[in-house]
Parts: C-alpha cells; structure tokens; sequence
C-alpha cells in the first residue's frame, strides 16, 4: 500500500488533466447514527457499541464532523467513482435533513473528474413516499434488511418491544418501488433460516423481486460485547467440528443465534442450485458472482474473500476511524477525523500490517486447501477456532466453506468458461 506522497504522476487524458498512476481506492462505511437502532435484533453486532464506546446520547453526527469526512474522503480518493456507504445503527434515524447536507456537501467538494455514488443500509421501517422520492431524486442505491418471509423474519429482527417488523419493512420496500428506487437485499443467515434456504431464495427473488442478494453469515464470539478479535482467551479455543464451535450448547464460544457452520454450508449449497437453475445472468448473490470471478483467475469481488483486507474502514458518529466495520473496538481504533487526517490513518503502516495480517495469519490447514484461491480463509473476525491438528487461527465456518466449494466447484468452473 503506498503513501500518496510517492504516486507518480501520469495524464488523463478524456479530462486533460493530471491523476496519480496508482489509485488511492478504499471504502468507508459511515455510521452517523452510531449504534442507535429503532429495532432491537437479537443477533445485532452493532446496538452494544453505545456503552462498548461509550457514544453520548445525542443526536448523531455533527455538522463540522460530517463536511470534515466528506471533504477528506472525496479529497483522499483518486478513482474515476467515490462511494459514499451510510450504515448504522439505523441511518435514517437522522432524518432527511441531514441527508439533504450530505448531497449539499458532497456537490460543494465534488471535483469535475470524478463521480459521486451513494448507498443507504436501512431496516426499512421509516422508508415512506418522501424518503423514497428522496433516495430517487439522488439515486441512492438502498440496501434493505430482511431475513426471509415473515415468520422467518420476525424471529429475530423486532422492535425495541419485541414486536414483529416485516409488515413495516414490506410497506417500506412498496414505497422504494413505487418510486422505482434500485434497492438490495440483506440477509443474514442464522441459525434459524439456514435451514430453510430455499424458502429464503425463492422468497427474496420472487415475492420480494429482488435482483441482487447479499448472504451474511451470523457469527458471534459469546463474549463479542466486550472482546475484541483477537483478543479473547487463546487456551479456550476448540478444534473445528468439536460441539464447542457449534451454537446451542452452553460452552459454545458462538452465541446462540450463531449459524450453525454445517448449516452454513447446505444453505449456500441449495440456494446456489437455485440460482444456478432459474437465474443465472438475472439475479446477483456476492458470494456466487465473486467465486464465478475468481475461478476465472480474477481478483475476488469482497474482502472476506479477498487475500488481503484493510480497505474497508469505518467512521463513528463523533468521527473516529477504525480499521474495519466488524472491528470497531477501542483496539482498532486508528484516530479521529478531526485531529489526524484520513489518509494519514487509511494509508497507515499500522492499518497496512492489519490488511496484510489475513494472509499472513492463515493456518496450514488453509494453506493446503484447494478451495484457498476461493476463500483466503474469510473474514479474520471469524477465526476462531483450531484446525484438525490443533493449530489456531481457523475460521468458524470452514466446514460449510468446504462443503459448499467442493459441491458446487463443477458449476462454477462451467459457468467461468462460459464467460471467458
């Protein structure tokens, strides 16, 4: 990863104008809300931030915050497309407003070559006529938070007082299609829907018509409200497969509604032969595309697939940057926005050796591997287990990886020659 200082220099020339050779590229996800939530999802990693970091009860993101962060990413960015990703908590619990000083400052600091693109993570519930007229008018692409049909859904994604919510995030997702707003769905795969994967795809793609689906495993360390990853106790890890690193028994180190790793497996089995069967060129999985991309030889499409990670980052409310979305812990954190500037903590040394710690990290077991070129061992927040022989550093959900590449390894080797 190199310093901004020591890019060449090389013309552009549709523009006519001077951008560096190498691309200064990475993502923010910007929590202006912080952890504060309208709904109470039991398996949410986020709602404990509020006392994890002890966030101050107010009304998010400040104004100087918000201008300083827009200006110093656009200005940190060199690529043709800066990418603007609204998070929570719940974002649209900031209202309009603050929105509308979003698409003010960005057009304030926006240079001439480049091309600014927003997306808004919601659960869904607040989107209304004028929300959705909004995100239409300044093409905000939405993604939209739903487990699957209603009895699926309302498991685990309720309100404040446990009330079911899919009615609400339907009315929501009527609004986004009234005024014709592209909008994706999340789908968090625990313990519960797992088991039904092809209730969930059919769901997600034909009652709800969505074109572009991201699979998220559920897993939880028991203790994730306080430890960091990486920190927990190294002499209490279990070896992969052991009923420890499975959800349900009162040792586990996974929290209950952690998916279980076999589950894991069967559901992006089942659902790919789904996908595969009725549609392939018309529905995007990430999981999918990204491992068709990379049997063709090409760079993976997501990070947890990815060698190398660290170009992920995330920003709190009062402007605290952290090394990754799913690392926002007091351990990770890299500074604040308003006393170190963005480069000098996205570029960092310290944020390069976190990046280049997923490879370096991986146990033998990955390394031998024939699937290594598909998986690069995960996401690292998920290792968390030992391997067969005892080596530490292995992914909870190996098992399921291993089951699903070497099921579906044929298809995709199809399907990449296909497309070469």
């Amino acid at each position: 990863m190199k310093k901004s200082t020591t890019i060449p220099l090389t013309p552009l020339q549709n523009q006519g104008k001077y951008l560096p050779a190498y691309k200064r590229r990475y993502h923010m996800m910007a929590k202006p809300s912080g952890s504060t939530c309208n709904l109470d999802c039991n398996y949410c990693f986020y709602l404990h931030k509020e006392h994890l970091l002890q966030q101050p009860h107010d009304k998010g993101m400040k104004d100087e915050v918000l201008e300083t962060f827009i200006r110093q990413y656009i200005q940190s960015q060199d690529g043709e497309e800066i990418i603007f990703s609204w998070q929570g908590g719940e974002p649209t619990l900031m209202g309009l407003e603050f929105f509308e000083k979003v698409v003010a400052l960005q057009r304030k600091y926006q240079p001439k070559h480049q091309r600014i693109e927003n997306d808004l993570q919601t659960n869904g519930v607040l989107i209304n006529d004028r929300w959705a007229s909004f995100l239409k008018e300044h093409n905000f692409l939405v993604g939209i938070s739903i487990d699957g049909p209603r009895e699926i859904h309302d498991r685990f994604r309720v309100t404040r007082s446990g009330k079911p919510t899919f009615d609400k995030v339907m009315a929501g997702i009527d609004a986004l299609k009234r005024h014709q707003v592209p909008f994706n769905a999340l789908t968090v795969v625990n313990k519960v829907n797992a088991r039904f994967p092809r209730e969930v795809y059919r769901f997600l793609t034909r009652e709800l018509g969505a074109t572009y689906i991201q699979f998220t495993p559920c897993v939880e360390a028991r203790d994730f409200t306080t430890i960091a990853p990486h920190f927990w106790h190294e002499e209490s890890t279990p070896v992969t497969g052991s009923p420890r690193a499975k959800p349900g028994g009162l040792d586990s180190i996974v929290t209950d509604w952690s998916v279980d790793p076999d589950d894991w497996g069967h559901f992006l089995t089942e659902t790919f032969t789904e996908w595969e069967t009725y549609d392939l060129g018309r529905v995007q999985v990430n999981l999918f595309e990204t491992a068709v991309v990379q049997t063709m030889g090409l760079p993976a499409q997501l990070c947890i697939t990815a060698p190398f990670c660290g170009k992920a980052l995330a920003i709190e409310k009062n402007g605290d940057v952290y090394s990754c979305d799913h690392y926002v812990y007091p351990e990770y954190k890299l500074g604040n926005i308003q006393r170190l500037k963005l480069t000098h903590m996205v570029f960092s040394e310290r944020q390069k050796v976190f990046g280049m710690g997923k490879k370096d990290t991986l146990p033998a077991y990955c390394k031998a591997c024939p699937h290594l070129n598909l998986c690069w061992g995960e996401c690292p927040k998920n290792r968390i287990v030992c391997a067969p022989d005892g080596e530490e550093g292995l992914n909870y959900l190996c098992p399921g990886f291993k089951y699903f590449y070497a099921a579906v390894r044929p298809q995709l080797e199809r399907i990449a020659a296909m497309l070469k």
